[in-house]
């Protein structure tokens, strides 16, 4: 045993001899290249001395980015995360002239701008020879592995502790925001994903999902992680109630849907034993949380969501790596936006401003952050764990789901699941990783960029109200820009044409991919088909024949072009109208149709079955939102050793008893779903059960409902009733 002991503690002081040396070497060389750094006294010093005062600076540069870069961080963690990326360049560089000042003599001496430079080469230098090391050193990175997962473990259950022998199996769901089904086969297929191939391979299958008529985020995690999609109709909609615009990615409008969803289903979220979510719009009831959109406005010690931040960025060499991928990111971006632009690439949308910034931000500090979590979630044998990589989403929308773009980002999203997979196997207990995505992406030029006129402008046409000259954009409501908002401390807000003001009459037009919603203010309630047609006589009609729509639900009746009109009361007249969006089209639009705050009417832009591709309202050139093509058709791809994910009814505890309506007869059957996972809250029942399967052996499950009672069920037993927010 003390044999071990030493032979690891001369390896670690051996690893720390060679980056020292090499540190040493590296600050010589840009020494010698940079004109305002120097290592010797004016007078002139020898080759000894000079190398002496080198190791000198090089040491006492390590001391100080070990033992103060923590403590830095850790005092600028109230600072807006972005800002503390933007940051790590000048605080590694005041660290490095501290270290030169304490260098005796003064023979270090370095430019405060330089000093940026050279405190920046030397992290990144002393990173990649220790992670070069490790890599060599196998067994000495396990060992270190395994001690750091057992302190963390006798730490949390101490080691009398009932549990604290063999745990039950762990769950690590990983959502690959937008990745849809046959992307991600493809992907796999052709190699670009070696990681997912050798899973399909070896241990897991794979499936598609279809999501609800909004097919976004802001519905799918919330059904996922909350089990409730109830009156979530769009990214973003108008509630005349209280005269809000609710956007799913704006931090007061996750934390009022997700409040939402606690209180119809009774119900904490899918995470709340021990779980932990990590870069989502909802917590799921988790207590360990990073990067949560739901909680991010929140101020004070019980908002836990910018933890991630300082368990990353407390290591300066992960915060001059990212900082420098970051930069080279946004640099790839502007690069292949120009490249696209010179081959007259189509379609296209604009990529310029900000954007570069928020695709960095998206595919390099979320994802270096939300890897850095779960690993540490997994170090420390957290039960569950749930975390979303928004990248491949950010980047369709912009560059298309398909392409060149995309492809790098998927590659890269690999390469981390690989690290997750590797690290899994150091961990306390056994982890089974569930992959996941919420919708996915279909592709087409832009409404505007098709017609030559937004949405809004064409509802204005139709209302007989002045249409601007000049056609506006309409933002992408893309979740990346969303998150970077909030890591600014900036509320995601719509324009203030979206709000209508006091008296103001104009009917309120939103977007959500190819789904849009058109609201009347002044008219309670929602408005009947013939209360929109008195007061404006050419809108549906206008809307209805327009190429670029592909149908409108207005109260109740699915309208197309033509003057073709479709009751949802009635079997079979909606299924047919709108057969060529998929099986379950109807079934999706009859549901939304009975939220109480569906749009007075709704609008799906068509679709093209051929090609698949529909018409954005957003600026989105590979979009989500509405139905039509992949973008309906998710995947969930689980380990051979958790059941078969077949929808299994659950019950579902709802606020108050409700008679069970007769079925209707002669119901229509929908080709194509079958057994299939309809909707985001089966996919919730399915991970719910996995959770339980995770725990041991499990009784068949029953409704818990006395035998011939109806209406409201209770929670399963031992389900914990959470207050989110506690």
């Amino acid at each position: 045993m003390w044999r071990g002991r030493w032979r690891t503690a001369g390896s670690a002081l051996l690893r720390v001899i060679v980056v020292w040396a090499v540190s040493t070497l590296t600050m010589l060389v840009l020494a010698g290249v940079l004109p305002d750094f120097r290592l010797q006294s004016g007078d002139g010093d020898s080759i000894t001395q000079i190398g002496l005062t080198a190791a000198w600076g090089a040491g006492a540069f390590g001391l100080l980015s070990a033992l103060v870069w923590p403590l830095l961080v850790r005092a600028l963690l109230l600072v807006p995360a972005l800002v503390l990326g933007l940051l790590v360049f000048f605080l590694n560089g005041s660290l490095l002239l501290i270290a030169l000042s304490l260098v005796p003599a003064g023979r270090g001496e370095v430019a405060p701008d330089t000093a940026v430079v050279v405190a920046a080469v030397m992290s990144a230098v002393a990173s990649a020879t220790s992670t070069a090391l490790a890599v060599r050193d196998d067994e000495a990175y396990r060992r270190r592995l395994y001690r750091l997962a057992d302190r963390r473990r006798r730490r949390q259950r101490g080691p009398g502790a009932p549990g604290a022998g063999e745990a039950a199996p762990g769950m690590v769901f990983l959502q690959l925001d937008g990745v849809g089904y046959e992307v991600l086969r493809g992907a796999a297929a052709s190699g670009l994903m070696p990681t997912v191939a050798d899973w399909l391979g070896r241990s897991h299958r794979l499936t598609p999902w279809h999501t609800d008529w909004s097919s976004q985020t802001g519905a799918s995690q919330l059904g996922i992680l909350h089990g409730s999609t109830f009156d979530v109709p769009a990214f973003r909609w108008y509630e005349k109630d209280t005269g809000e615009v609710m956007v799913c990615n704006r931090p007061t409008s996750a934390a009022e849907l997700q409040r939402r969803a606690v209180a119809r289903t009774r119900d904490g979220g899918l995470l709340t034993l021990d779980g932990a979510s990590r870069g989502n719009l909802f917590s799921g009831g988790a207590d360990q949380l990073a990067l949560v959109l739901s909680v991010s406005a929140r101020r004070g010690r019980a908002n836990r969501s910018r933890a991630g931040y300082f368990a990353y960025f407390s290591d300066p060499a992960n915060a001059v790596r990212t900082a420098v991928s970051f930069v080279a990111e946004a640099g790839r971006e502007i690069g292949q936006s120009i490249r696209s632009r010179l081959r007259g690439d189509g379609p296209r949308v604009a990529r310029g401003g900000l954007y570069p910034l928020i695709r960095a931000f998206a595919t390099v500090v979320e994802r270096d952050v939300v890897v850095a979590a779960v690993i540490g979630d997994m170090l420390a044998g957290r039960a569950a764990v749930y975390a979303d990589l928004v990248g491949y989403d950010e980047v369709a929308h912009h560059s298309g789901p398909h392409g060149r773009d995309t492809d790098q980002v998927l590659a890269r999203l690999d390469r981390s699941l690989a690290l997750i997979s590797r690290v899994a196997e150091h961990a306390p207990r056994e982890y089974r990783i569930v992959l996941l995505s919420d919708h996915g992406q279909s592709p087409g030029e832009t409404f505007l960029g098709r017609y030559g006129l937004t949405l809004k402008d064409l509802v204005r046409a139709g209302c007989g109200l002045p249409v601007p000259r000049r056609a506006g954009r309409t933002h992408s409501g893309a979740e990346a820009r969303a998150a970077v908002l909030a890591a600014l401390r900036r509320p995601v807000e719509e324009d203030e044409e979206a709000r209508p003001g006091p008296g103001l009459l104009d009917p309120v037009v939103l977007a959500s991919g190819n789904l849009g919603l058109i609201s009347f203010p002044d008219i309670a309630g929602r408005a009947t088909r013939e209360r929109i047609e008195r007061a404006h006589p050419a809108l549906i009609p206008t809307l209805a024949n327009h190429p670029g729509v592909g149908f409108l639900l207005v109260d109740g009746e699915v309208l197309g072009p033509g003057g073709a009109v479709a009751r949802l009361a009635v079997p079979g007249e909606a299924e047919e109208l709108l057969a060529p969006f998929g099986p379950g089209a109807a079934r999706a639009v009859r549901r939304t149709d009975s939220f109480p705050h569906a749009a007075d009417i709704m609008v799906n832009s068509a679709y093209d079955p051929l090609t698949g591709a529909v018409h954005a309202f957003e600026e989105q050139i590979g979009s989500h939102g509405g139905l039509g093509g992949e973008q309906a058709r998710p995947f969930l791809m689980w380990p051979t050793v958790l059941s078969e994910p077949v929808p299994i009814p659950e019950p579902v505890p709802i606020p108050e008893p409700v008679p069970i309506p007769e079925p209707a007869p002669g119901p229509v059957p929908e080709p194509g779903v079958g057994a299939e996972l309809v909707g985001a809250e089966a996919v919730h029942g399915v991970l719910r059960r996995w959770l339980r399967e995770a725990d041991g052996p499990q009784v068949p499950l029953q409704d818990p409902r006395p035998e011939g009672a109806t209406g409201a069920s209770l929670p399963p037993v031992g389900a914990p009733v959470q207050d989110e927010n506690r």
